[in-house]
């Protein structure tokens, strides 16, 4: 496993509803981190489709391996390059069923997926009329480190990021579809994140407007102590190279114990409260 790896936050403006189009930017992006000599190129929550879809969704959902997984696994073969990326997911057993999903693809072929548990749907937001929530966190062992990976709202819910570093992620990635009236949350939400688990975040958020909607960027790498190490632009397409150094982690942990001083009796306490709202 190596030391040290280097990101390429891959913020871009998707185009609603047009496959091709968004595979052909991920392809220019991911050849752009190449020659840049990343390791593992981000890109945002539902790049592969733009955010704001709608009853679109059900055309332009694909099964995982499907065509867009299979022209982005042919690209991290001939670039060598780690690639994450969000899509529309199609349920393998029924014909409508959807997943707001995070692909994590290297090399060799997928390592894995993450589906989104945390669905808002309130104010703008109406991802629970479209999405079935997932039930899994995901960390992944691979020779870029330990890989965690959730999708935006998640992060407003420590558990979900606090159980992907108890099974062991180094690096955390959050791909997310932040619009601009949660600027705020998210930058103190990404922080807080990374210091609670002693962790790095990458965070990969869309740009661009989409039926009206204003995507404010701001993509970032944050280390174990909460500072941020790189930063995209804000409202518009950027990419930013930054460098994970693991070996940061350890002297975090010693003089922020965060996981040292763990109290595993408070989960069940926070079960049993949270059943009884």
């Amino acid at each position: 496993m190596k030391e040290k790896i280097k990101l390429a936050l891959a913020q871009i403006d998707c185009k609603r509803e047009d496959k091709k189009a968004n595979l052909q930017k991920i392809e220019e992006y991911t050849l752009k981190a190449k020659e840049q000599e990343a390791d593992l190129v981000i890109f945002p929550e539902l790049s592969l489709t733009g955010y704001v879809v709608r009853d679109q969704i059900y055309e332009q959902a694909e099964t995982i391996p499907g065509p867009a997984t299979q022209k982005i696994e042919a690209i991290a073969k001939k670039t060598g390059m780690h690639i994450i990326f969000g899509m529309p997911e199609l349920s393998g057993k029924t014909k409508a069923t959807i997943f707001n999903t995070a692909v994590f693809i290297g090399p060799k072929g997928t390592i894995g997926k993450y589906r989104k548990r945390y669905l808002p749907t309130h104010s703008i937001f109406e991802e629970k009329r479209y999405f079935r929530p997932g039930y899994q966190t995901a960390t992944f062992k691979t020779p870029l480190g330990n890989i965690g990976l959730c999708i935006c709202y998640d992060l407003f819910f420590p558990e979900v990021c606090r159980l992907t570093r108890l099974k062991g992620a180094q690096l955390i990635v959050a791909i997310s579809a932040s619009p601009a009236v949660r600027k705020n949350f998210f930058e103190v939400l990404t922080a807080a994140r990374a210091l609670e688990n002693t962790a790095f975040l990458a965070y990969v958020n869309l740009a661009g407007v989409e039926e009206g909607l204003q995507f404010w960027g701001g993509s970032r790498l944050v280390n174990p102590t909460g500072e941020v190490l790189a930063k995209a632009k804000y409202d518009e397409e950027d990419f930013v190279t930054c460098t994970v150094d693991y070996s940061d982690m350890r002297p975090t942990e010693i003089f922020i114990p965060t996981l040292r001083d763990l109290r595993p009796e408070l989960f069940d306490e926070l079960k049993e409260n949270s059943e009884n709202l």
